[in-house]
């Protein structure tokens, strides 16, 4: 029996994207087909290479090759990704097609911790990932990827002179904190903070990268503005702690991103110390600033509830060391693993079902 490629494509056709509702074949997901003797190759090319249902992907392809076109059938599918884009053409950052802002409305919620292994995560799945460290007066990223010694290097392109972002854990790293003392505060006014933003966004040789995660600082202020008014945002994620007080600012946070003028689309919210687990008692969950307050408030503003990561001793022991919590094997490497996977999750849909981002224009806030 000869078995023709509109067959498999048939039988693929009935293969559904769970997150986009659409077949893999009018997704155009399916390439590269090729039919030998009893064989079946073809790509299928996912949204990201953070995706969680991969697995689910694969067993559905061949299940329905099986079921539909013969069931003797070797069905070898290549699990590989092309990420989509969500910035509409913009003179900064051309080369980069998501970019997300990862958000808190106080400080003191572990946003730096999140954002640090958020990036690293991302990069373990085959990611090209930038980090950007916004918070200009209280950088972070030099002591969380163990870098404060290094400083960017310079790159002179005919009238272009570049900064060489520094390269950690397979993350193309920023931060004001490579370019000033440790131990000298940063007294800017917000013009020159703004235009520390800019510089860092269209002076660094970022490359091509899926994704860049730009750590802001805590609360509402120029540098928000900044950053969205020069680039195009794909979306936001908002980290929260389960306590009222540090809800109540997270809601401010969230807002800004949703009012008229601004319009950024909320990836979801994340709940960090979640709770505690002793590492002798891996099992035992211990609430102890509450429970389910990040999750509540993802229902209560109708946006995705990302995932919850728990306070343990390895976490703070990582920050200070500067080797992420994520490349440890440990419960705290799995829920970043599963946040990475589940943020990148949002990303592809929100570029499948929304149009590209644009920069905003603010008169008045």
């Amino acid at each position: 029996m000869t078995i023709t490629k509109d067959q498999i494509l048939k039988a693929l056709g009935t293969v559904e994207d769970p997150d986009l509702k659409k077949d893999l074949v009018t997704l155009g997901m399916i390439k590269e087909l090729e039919i030998e003797n009893n064989t079946v190759k073809f790509q299928v090319v996912l949204t990201t290479p953070a995706c969680p249902l991969k697995e689910q992907i694969r067993k559905s392809c061949i299940e329905a090759i099986h079921e539909q076109v013969n069931a003797d059938l070797e069905v070898i599918p290549e699990m590989t990704h092309d990420v989509t884009a969500a910035q509409a053409a913009t003179p900064l950052l051309p080369q980069v097609k998501n970019i997300i802002a990862v958000a808190s409305g106080k400080g003191g919620v572990g946003k730096s911790t999140v954002s640090t292994n958020l990036a690293v995560a991302l990069a373990r799945t085959g990611a090209k990932v930038g980090f950007l460290d916004a918070d200009i007066y209280g950088p972070s990223a030099p002591t969380m990827f163990n870098c404060e010694h290094e400083q960017p290097g310079m790159e002179k392109e005919g009238e272009k002179t570049w900064i060489i972002p520094i390269e950690q854990y397979g993350v193309k790293i920023m931060s004001i904190g490579f370019l000033t003392p440790p131990d000298s505060p940063m007294i800017w006014r917000g013009p020159m903070a703004t235009s520390a933003i800019r510089q860092f966004l269209g002076d660094t040789k970022w490359g091509e990268l899926d994704y860049m995660v730009v750590d802001l600082p805590p609360g509402t202020s120029d540098i928000h503005l900044s950053l969205i008014q020069n680039v195009a945002v794909t979306g936001a994620v908002v980290v929260t702690t389960p306590q009222k007080v540090a809800i109540m600012d997270a809601q401010k946070g969230l807002a800004m991103f949703q009012q008229p003028q601004i319009n950024v689309p909320v990836l979801g919210m994340i709940e960090n110390m979640a709770y505690f687990t002793p590492k002798e008692l891996p099992e035992n969950k211990y609430y102890i600033f509450g429970k389910d307050g990040g999750k509540e408030m993802a229902e209560r503003f109708k946006v995705p509830f990302l995932g919850e990561i728990p306070i343990v001793q390895e976490i703070r022991e990582s920050g200070d060391n500067g080797y992420p919590a994520v490349l440890k094997d440990s419960i705290t490497s799995e829920a970043f693993d599963q946040l990475a996977k589940e943020v990148a999750r949002q990303v592809a849909m929100r570029n499948a079902t929304m149009d590209k981002t644009e920069r905003v224009k603010i008169t008045q806030v």
